[in-house]
């Protein structure tokens, strides 16, 4: 049977769907982190793998049956990483037409189609992107924690520890974030707490997200102000991109997607607010199809063209 493959990588985890020629689910599967830029393109390798097995497995079938692939990855707006990845999918893939392109590339795809629309998407990093009605596209955000991310998990778990460290500077009360933030990642002191962020920071702020929206919840002032922040910066990136494609007077949806959304009233709710307010005719919500069946849905579309023909890129 010929299927294809959609990749939706991430800094926390890639998710793998198969699917047929009519673009029905038939097997999910799930691997770890896959942005190379964050986690190496061994790592990332290996997610895809691990991912693709997975799924294969749920759906019956093997790698030789694998017609077509399309991996949106987070960090693939680089050139140098669309080669590397794809270099890698041809060779463990031979027979199949391959395609790397971006995590909102396939996450617009999963929300519009090839119509217009605006993508938010915000997880362990976070970006903007969009399409108006003469094709014309927009990205806003997207360059990793060091420059950008705002509003994203990771950067909402950076400022909670911050707030925290600022506590201890202080000699002050501890808040709830001060007890809530080491517990919940089984650290036994801030030292250690300390130790693991210089070890691997992807593994320890992303996580601490819920904690941050558990203590907003409990009226924790810190907490509350880390995700206004986060609320108003990521309604920006989808302003941005809207002015840009000049949609901001216009109806057109706009789709929220990631795992910051969803979890937390406060966020969700002030992010609402100010998106309709800054483009009140946009048609604001939450993504219910996976962006891993937009790749996939690209996949057969590029895979069963008459043009048809292995080594695609962005």
């Amino acid at each position: 049977m010929r299927c294809y493959l959609g990749f939706d990588g991430g800094g926390t985890k890639t998710e793998c769907v198969v699917v047929d020629r009519d673009g029905t689910l038939i097997g999910l599967g799930i691997g770890g982190p896959s942005n190379p830029l964050r986690s190496g393109f061994d790592a990332a390798n290996v997610a895809l793998t691990s991912a693709a097995e997975d799924a294969l497995k749920s759906a019956g079938l093997h790698f030789h049956d694998v017609g077509g692939i399309c991996a949106g990855l987070a960090g693939a707006s680089q050139r140098n990483v669309v080669k590397r990845v794809l270099v890698f999918l041809v060779r463990e893939f031979p027979r199949a037409v391959a395609h790397v392109t971006t995590d909102y590339e396939i996450a617009l795809e999963a929300a519009v189609g090839a119509g217009p629309g605006v993508v938010l998407i915000a997880g362990t990093g976070s970006s903007a992107f969009g399409r108006n009605a003469d094709g014309a596209t927009a990205r806003a955000g997207g360059y990793g924690p060091w420059i950008g991310d705002e509003g994203s998990a990771f950067e909402i778990g950076r400022r909670a520890v911050a707030a925290v460290a600022r506590t201890r500077d202080n000699a002050a009360l501890p808040t709830l974030l001060s007890e809530m933030i080491p517990s919940s990642l089984h650290c036994a002191d801030w030292d250690e707490l300390m130790q693991r962020i210089m070890k691997n920071p992807d593994e320890v702020f992303p996580a601490l997200f819920p904690v941050v929206a558990q203590a907003a919840e409990i009226d924790d002032s810190a907490a509350k102000e880390i995700l206004f922040t986060a609320a108003i910066s990521l309604a920006n990136l989808a302003m941005i991109v809207g002015r840009r494609l000049g949609m901001k007077e216009k109806e057109f949806p706009l789709v929220k997607c990631g795992g910051v959304f969803g979890h937390s009233r406060m966020l969700d709710s002030l992010v609402d607010s100010v998106l309709t307010s800054g483009a009140p005719r946009a048609k604001v919500s939450q993504l219910t199809t996976s962006p891993a069946m937009g790749a996939a849905k690209i996949a057969v579309r590029l895979a069963e063209s008459p043009a048809a023909g292995a080594g695609s890129g962005v």
